[in-house]
C-alpha cells in the first residue's frame, strides 16, 4: 500500500482521489503524450500535472521506489545480480569516442601535410 508514502494534502480543495491520480501519471509517463492529452477519466490534466510536480520536487517518487524495492526484495522478487544500463542516457567521456588529448574540443586537427617551399 503506497498511500501512506503519497505527501500530505493541502489545504484548501478537496483531495482528488489519489489513486485516479498515480493512473493519470502512469499514463501519462508510458504513453509520453502531452499533459492537455490526459484523458478526462484521470481527472483535470492539470491537477495530475501538479500533484506530479510536486512529489517530484518533495522526494515523494524516490521514497515510493525505495519501498517498492524494500518489499519486493524481502519476498525475494528482486535478483540483484542483473543490471542493465540504457547507453541512451549515459554520456561517454570525451576519450572514449576518439578524441585526442589537448585537443579543441569539437574541432578536428587537421594534419599539417608536405610544406610548400
Amino acid at each position: 500500500m503506497i498511500g501512506p508514502l503519497l505527501a500530505p494534502s493541502r489545504m484548501g480543495r478537496p483531495v482528488r482521489d489519489r489513486r485516479q491520480v498515480v493512473n493519470g501519471i502512469l499514463w501519462k509517463l508510458s504513453t509520453g503524450a502531452a499533459w492537455r492529452d490526459l484523458p478526462e477519466r484521470y481527472g483535470p490534466w492539470k491537477t495530475v500535472y501538479e500533484r506530479f510536480r510536486r512529489w517530484s520536487a518533495d522526494g515523494t517518487w524516490e521514497r515510493l521506489l525505495a519501498h517498492v524495492q524494500q518489499h519486493s526484495d524481502a519476498v525475494g522478487a528482486v535478483d540483484w545480480t542483473i543490471v542493465c544500463v540504457d547507453s541512451t542516457t549515459v554520456r561517454a567521456h570525451q576519450h572514449a569516442a576518439g578524441a585526442r588529448k589537448g585537443g579543441s574540443p569539437g574541432r578536428a586537427r587537421r594534419s599539417a601535410g608536405p610544406a610548400a617551399d
